[in-house]
């Protein structure tokens, strides 16, 4: 009797469990950081509330959000060095925060004004020496910088996966650019630094116990001057230039979406 008892119960549960409605799950929670390679610029649109951060949905954390379905709250902001993701980023992160990514440090080389310098006649410009600066400040200012704003994020999303976006190179060999004049040697030197700065962003990503994702192999054939390009030129607007076009942001959500999960 007691079987039977057992087994009419177990089948009324069942029952109703199946007349029960489907119990719905929260959107997961993504928290974007970082610059303007992650805010969206040289998409050439933006959200207009956005005003100088120049946020796009055409972003690849607006991409990616969409895809995995995730309730984004994208901060990141043109324009923005390590010191400005901490003074001004970081309030969304909290410990339901699922997901987080960033991407800082190129700001923080002096990556604009490096190629500003580098894009000049040599007679003009001397690019080797803002190189060769760019080059101090990653080797020895960068790392500091990133190990203390990685503890400071881990501290504040306990629970969050995060992944670190790194740079692209820039160049692929050749300027086709009227308005600059890269030597081949300056794009090589150019490409390096962008290795470098990659090399300091993944061990300190490394060492916090972060994902690092390193864009260089899939832009590579596809930087200024590719067939087809994926990172604009010398662009007009001038702000245009040197990021990421609309694929360009759909190939960093590529290379994105297998660590958000």
């Amino acid at each position: 009797m007691k079987r039977l008892t057992g087994i009419l119960g177990s089948a009324v549960l069942g029952t109703a469990l199946l007349a029960s409605p489907t119990v719905a799950h929260a959107a997961p929670s993504y928290v974007a950081l970082g610059d303007s390679y992650a805010s969206g610029v040289g998409t050439r649109s933006y959200i207009p509330d956005s005003g100088a951060c120049q946020r796009s949905t055409k972003s690849y954390p607006y991409v990616e959000a969409a895809r995995i379905g995730a309730t984004l709250t994208s901060v990141a902001c043109s324009g923005a060095r390590v010191a400005d993701v901490t003074a001004n980023q970081l309030g969304p992160l909290t410990a339901a925060v699922n997901f987080v990514t960033l991407q800082v440090g190129g700001n923080d080389a002096g990556f604009t004004s490096v190629i500003t310098e580098c894009a000049k006649p040599a007679w003009l410009g001397n690019c080797d020496a803002a190189i060769n600066t760019a080059q101090a400040t990653i080797n020895n200012t960068i790392p500091g910088r990133l190990t203390t704003l990685y503890a400071t994020v881990r501290s504040r999303a306990t629970a969050a996966k995060v992944v670190i976006v790194g740079y692209p190179r820039l160049f692929n060999g050749t300027d086709c650019n009227a308005g600059t004049f890269f030597s081949a040697a300056e794009m090589t030197r150019l490409n390096q630094t962008a290795d470098l700065l990659n090399s300091k962003i993944s061990a300190a990503a490394g060492a916090a116990g972060y994902t690092f994702v390193n864009p260089t192999s899939a832009f590579t054939g596809h930087s200024v001057c590719g067939s087809p390009e994926w990172i604009n030129g010398l662009s007009n607007p001038i702000g245009e230039s040197y990021h990421p076009n609309v694929t360009g942001q759909a190939t960093f959500a590529n290379l994105v979406q297998p660590h958000l999960s």
